[in-house]
């Protein structure tokens, strides 16, 4: 009876009100506030929100901002024969392919359906050539056009304190601005001894705007080497797979030290806020931002007839993407139509000579 009153006293709702009774009444006490209990950390919700109006701003982050180099190629006022001549060399490069003659005299020559002239730049394989002269080209404009006020000057970058050569630097090295020439073959020089693509090149463009922009310097006659040589470093070490290391670089240039290019690569990545991804939408305007300036600037890309083997792969190409997206078309196609849109799309083969 003992064990089993102990039971019913232990189970019975009355008696443990009662029991819990005997204790002293709870008080919730009030929330303390961030600062009084010490933690004042941010929330991961404001932390991720990002300022879309100023990405807006930054050409190498944001894929709807303008490229800088096309805004500053933009600033020049040109006479009007000029600008006739590149609106006549616009439409002539969009529609016809200029080849020699025998007797020395430029000849238009049409695309026609048996015969089409293409250029062999795409945005998955640009030509490298004609890519590193649209670089040098907007790095030209971007010295050309730069502000007059004069932006902040870093002794990083600054030829004087840092000479690429052994050569003295004349005293006025940052007032005569370098021609588009001079830049090409700098340019030129580094990616034939590297081995570099032409898809690095445009990142190269990509990293020296964000460096522009988050710096807020200015590229100028006396900083230009080192700061075009800072993004190249960084662009070959991201994009390839076997970078060239700094020391390959001491190699190309003779006369500048392991330690000057490993301090240059370390606050080149700090000026960056260590941010060298770049988005494909990124990638794609700036290369199609290029082509643009080429074609402004009459840098015209080489044109070639397109020949069977070409043809064949790009029909290859576009099968693939065809049977790619097979069901997902059919996925999406109308089960009824109205007797309005019997016509539908004909696909016709195109016929190569």
């Amino acid at each position: 009876m003992g064990a089993t009153t102990s039971c019913c006293v232990s189970s019975s709702p009355k008696l443990r009100r009662n029991a819990h009774s005997r204790l002293e009444s709870y008080h919730q006490e009030p929330e303390l506030s961030r600062e009084e209990t010490g933690c004042n950390l941010q929330h991961i919700s404001d932390r991720e929100n990002v300022d879309e109006l100023n990405m807006e701003y930054n050409p190498s982050d944001h894929p709807r901002a303008s490229t800088i180099f096309l805004s500053k190629s933009q600033t020049d006022e040109l006479p009007s024969r000029n600008v006739r001549e590149k609106r006549k060399s616009l439409f002539i490069n969009n529609l016809t392919h200029i080849v020699e003659s025998k007797h020395g005299t430029a000849r238009r020559k049409h695309s026609s359906c048996s015969t089409i002239f293409l250029d062999d730049n795409t945005v998955s394989q640009p030509n490298l050539k004609y890519t590193i002269k649209c670089v040098a080209l907007a790095i030209y404009y971007h010295i050309k056009n730069r502000d007059t006020d004069g932006g902040m000057v870093l002794d990083i970058f600054d030829e004087k304190l840092h000479p690429l050569s052994k050569s003295e630097v004349p005293l006025d090295y940052d007032q005569h601005d370098p021609e588009q020439k001079q830049i090409y073959r700098f340019v030129r020089t580094l990616f034939s001894a590297a081995q570099l693509t032409a898809e690095c090149a445009i990142v190269t463009l990509v990293y020296l705007e964000r460096l522009l922009t988050y710096a807020e310097i200015d590229i100028g006659p006396g900083n230009w080497k080192r700061i075009v040589l800072g993004a190249i470093l960084l662009a070959s070490k991201v994009w390839d797979d076997q970078a060239v290391w700094n020391v390959d670089y001491c190699q190309i240039l003779k006369d500048i030290t392991v330690e000057d290019m490993n301090e240059l690569e370390r606050q080149f990545l700090e000026l960056l806020q260590f941010n060298i991804n770049v988005p494909s939408s990124v990638y794609a305007k700036y290369y199609f931002d290029l082509r643009s300036l080429s074609e402004s600037n009459n840098l015209n890309f080489p044109l070639e007839p397109l020949s069977r083997d070409k043809a064949q792969r790009l029909e290859a190409i576009s099968r693939l993407c065809d049977d790619k997206y097979k069901d997902v078309r059919r996925a999406t196609k109308k089960r009824s139509a109205s007797m309005d849109n019997l016509c539908g799309v004909r696909w016709v083969p195109a016929i190569l000579s």
